[in-house]
């Protein structure tokens, strides 16, 4: 049986878990999209899930060649989102890493940061923006909810940010 569940998450790690929680039960993912997943009845605990930040956009050649390396190992890409690449193997096969030392787990971390600062950046500026004009004569009290709103959506990207920077470094001091 089919179901979709809507969940929104913003740490990648966490929705991994989530994930192998539900395959663990039977629920497995087989498609993805902006905070649509599509699962399907499975034998209990049959799939372990991997997501991965690509380099690029799924579409890309270069994305595409790891994907197949990726898949050649036993595993099967199931869905893409953007360049998040959503990846499960058969539990059976036994563990599955994506990552074989901390050098690339720290490689795949900074993808990883540099993505949220993006955003980061945009909502810093956009907060920035909406606040000059909400408080430029005649005040707008509209800019000036959209300027806080936008500041709070920075807040959480910044502590996404730190939060993988943190990471980072635990891996560096592990190395």
């Amino acid at each position: 049986m089919k179901q979709i569940i809507r969940k929104a998450y913003w740490n990648y790690e966490k929705e991994e878990r989530w994930l192998n929680r539900l395959a663990a039960q039977g629920p497995a993912l087989t498609d993805y999209s902006w905070c649509r997943c599509v699962l399907e009845d499975t034998p209990p605990g049959e799939y372990v899930y991997r997501i991965e930040l690509l380099d690029h956009p799924a579409a890309h050649p270069e994305s595409r060649r790891y994907i197949e390396f990726v898949e050649s190992t036993g595993a099967e890409c199931v869905a893409t989102y953007l360049r998040w690449a959503y990846f499960r193997r058969k539990a059976a096969d036994g563990p599955f890493e994506l990552y074989s030392d901390n050098a690339s787990r720290i490689a795949h971390l900074r993808r990883v940061r540099a993505f949220w600062l993006g955003f980061l950046i945009l909502e810093l500026s956009a907060s920035a923006l909406n606040l000059i004009a909400g408080l430029t004569p005649p005040i707008s009290s509209a800019n000036l909810a959209c300027a806080g709103v936008l500041f709070v959506l920075f807040m959480l990207f910044l502590s996404l940010c730190l939060g993988v920077t943190q990471r980072i470094r635990a891996l560096k001091r592990a190395q």
